[in-house]
């Protein structure tokens, strides 16, 4: 069993690591730390509170601090900015958390071979502001990007918003030094060189580094990839009468073969409907416009002039009318707006507005499932609209991956309001139903759970065994061998079942 509290034996040990001004024993310091953005039934905060906080600098500090909680067998959980929209980051077994935060430093900026070698706790915005000068920026692009870090980014293994024209998190990340949760350091890469983007020798691990939600390690440093800052952005955004003619639409603009095609997204009826509603967007309000399409393209001005031209052309040939350059152009500015906004929805039975938090549902679909799948989750939130009243239907959008290659698999994401004041135990339990039927429904369809947001919830984390197969039992023994002791980030992905010990299930209260 994995040890819950922290005493003053181990306090005093991290304060001779740190010094005491990194160690946060206070119950803001924790309590702030508690939780991320997707709702959480406020009457089980204290569930999952730390113990205790550390603010390490160092990778040596890091080594010393992962060590000390192996040797003790305290749980330990990292976190970065905390923006996940899974439990990733939430201690479901109290703890040492260790926030990443001061570890915000470029250690090598190579423009030559067009990368630049980062701690976990730099922000995606400073990054490039540090990067402008130098003609060049970091292209990954999540709608958390003014306020996510590149750790959380790995840890997530998330989505970029331009992914179609320059690959996602990791596409981007060449190399990462990882600590395993014994304290020792690997470096994870192409072959042996931090710097590389491609080599065959032997086995190559670094992809098993994202998206394990910290249950693998501390990332604490990585390499990435650079391109040219974009001479030119162009955004087209079309409107359409029905569902059906954006959904062909989608395909044809995705399928368009252009080499600065940055991404297409296609909002369906309910988006809209939540975006005119309550989210301020400039959607224009006319009825016949059910709903859209928006595109980006990115690249050299010689490149991206004529592909606009040809990006209007088949926009039009597939039904869609053009919304013009001041509602394209703005709404594609506020596409990071999201996470900067405090979030309402409305009962449906008396419209009554109210405070309400985001919860997405985000699988990974091929092109040809989307009709079915979107008719499926609206009717799936239906049901458990009508019979709570504390949930909002916020619509659906579906983004083409394509990472350089056009015509790839989407990020399909339902967006559901919940007034997380109200939930209580009966709530709760029915909103993690709600999303594993919804998670079913994307493993019914030849889909995965989730793009980039993680599977770590009560509801959707039941079904990782059912979508992985055999593969599961492969990665419960990686989990086993690399975390022999089960302290790092305990409770995700099921992975207590590689132990057999008597731990709590995921979201249980410790004893």
């Amino acid at each position: 069993m994995s040890r819950t509290s922290v005493g003053d034996a181990l306090y005093d040990e991290l304060v001779d690591i740190l010094g005491e001004e990194h160690v946060l024993p206070e119950v803001s310091a924790r309590t702030n730390r508690t939780r991320v953005p997707a709702p959480f039934p406020v009457h089980r905060w204290a569930d999952h509170v730390p113990d205790i906080v550390v603010l390490p600098s160092t990778t040596a500090e890091v080594v010393e601090i992962v060590k000390l909680a192996n040797r003790t067998r305290t749980p330990i959980v990292p976190r970065a900015a905390g923006t996940g929209l899974s439990d990733g980051a939430v201690p479901l077994r109290h703890g040492i958390l260790l926030d990443v935060k001061r570890m915000n430093r470029i250690r090598d900026l190579d423009l030559d071979n067009y990368t630049v070698t980062v701690q976990p706790g730099i922000n995606m915005l400073k990054l490039n502001q540090e990067l402008q000068p130098h003609g060049v920026f970091y292209p990954d692009d999540p709608a958390s990007y003014p306020c996510s870090m590149v750790g959380g980014r790995i840890g997530t293994s998330g989505w970029s918003l331009i992914g179609a024209r320059y690959g996602h998190t990791k596409d981007l990340v060449l190399s990462m030094e990882v600590v395993l949760p014994t304290g020792d350091v690997i470096e994870v890469g192409s072959g042996g060189g931090r710097k590389l983007r491609k080599a065959s020798t032997a086995l190559t691990l670094k992809e098993l580094f994202f998206g394990h939600q910290g249950t693998l390690g501390i990332t604490t440093e990585a390499t990435l990839g650079l391109v040219p800052r974009p001479e030119a952005e162009f955004a087209a955004f079309f409107a359409y009468p029905d569902y059906d003619t954006a959904y062909r639409s989608c395909g044809a603009l995705s399928k368009s073969g252009l080499a600065t095609l940055a991404g297409v997204v296609l909002f369906d009826e309910k988006k809209l409907e939540y975006l005119r509603r309550d989210d301020e967007a400039y959607i224009e309000q006319p009825h016949d416009v059910v709903a859209v399409n928006a595109v980006a393209l990115y690249g050299t001005e010689a490149e991206v002039v004529p592909a606009a031209r040809r990006i209007l052309e088949i926009g039009h040939e597939t039904g869609g009318r053009y919304l013009g350059d001041e509602v394209s152009q703005g709404d594609w500015a506020a596409r990071h707006d999201r996470y900067a906004i405090p979030l309402h929805g409305r009962l449906r039975d008396t419209g009554q507005v109210v405070p309400m938090s985001w919860h997405c549902e985000d699988a990974a679909i091929n092109y040809s499932e989307l009709p079915a799948v979107r008719e499926k989750w609206h009717a799936i939130a239906d049901r458990y609209i009508e019979k709570y009243g504390i949930f909002d239907d916020w619509g659906m959008f579906a983004y083409t991956n394509g990472s350089h290659q056009p015509y790839g698999d989407y990020l399909v994401e339902i967006d559901i309001g919940i007034w997380e004041q109200k939930l209580d135990d009966e709530t709760w339990t029915a909103w993690s139903e709600c999303k594993k039927e919804i998670a079913q429904v994307a493993i019914d369809h030849g889909g995965s759970i989730t793009a980039c947001h993680g599977a770590t919830r009560a509801g959707e984390v039941d079904l990782v065994p059912l979508e992985l197969g055999a593969t599961f039992e492969v990665m419960k023994s990686i989990k086993r061998m690399l975390d022999p002791n089960h302290v790092m980030n305990p409770g995700k992905y099921l992975f207590d079942q590689a132990y057999g010990e008597d731990v709590p299930d995921v979201g249980e209260q410790r004893p």
